[in-house]
């Protein structure tokens, strides 16, 4: 007998997560309910809010991966995961080689809401000022300011 997977909005998430991680695709798209939103912060042209299970898959999920070295695709890690009801924060890392051959590591944190198993809505929080240096080419940092000497 084949078991149901867990619609326990903690599991959903870690599973999503780990199914990323691993490339599971069939497992990503079967994450999402077909009207879920992903908001994406800042100016970047990733950011907005993506309606819809295959533009979150398609176009936002998918068009990051274009941005990435063809040996370079992020590896993902969950590093922490706390649920509340249908509300579910994970934060995970993210590092890779971006496609112009920059460094990406990243620290992301959304906040997923669950309900029947499905992943409604995500709003994910990240440093979108590394994401524009080194995904789309924006200048290098700055040297950091020498030490103020009181």
């Amino acid at each position: 007998m084949t078991s149901m997977p867990s619609t326990d909005p903690r599991t959903v998430v870690v599973r999503y997560v780990t199914a990323v991680a691993e490339g599971d695709l069939a497992t990503v798209v079967a994450s999402f309910a077909e009207d879920a939103t992903w908001t994406y912060p800042g100016d970047l042209p990733l950011s907005r809010v993506w309606r819809g299970r295959s533009a979150i898959i398609d176009d936002f999920l998918g068009g990051v991966g274009s941005l990435f070295a063809p040996d370079g695709a992020p590896q993902v890690t969950l590093t922490n995961c706390l649920a509340d009801g249908d509300q579910v924060v994970a934060e995970w890392t993210a590092v890779g080689t971006a496609a112009n051959g920059r460094r990406y590591d990243n620290l992301c944190l959304g906040i997923f809401t669950v309900r029947d198993g499905l992943i409604t809505a995500v709003r994910e929080y990240t440093d979108t000022q590394h994401v524009e240096r080194s995904l789309f080419g924006g200048a290098e940092s700055p040297e950091p300011a020498a030490p103020v000497s009181w």
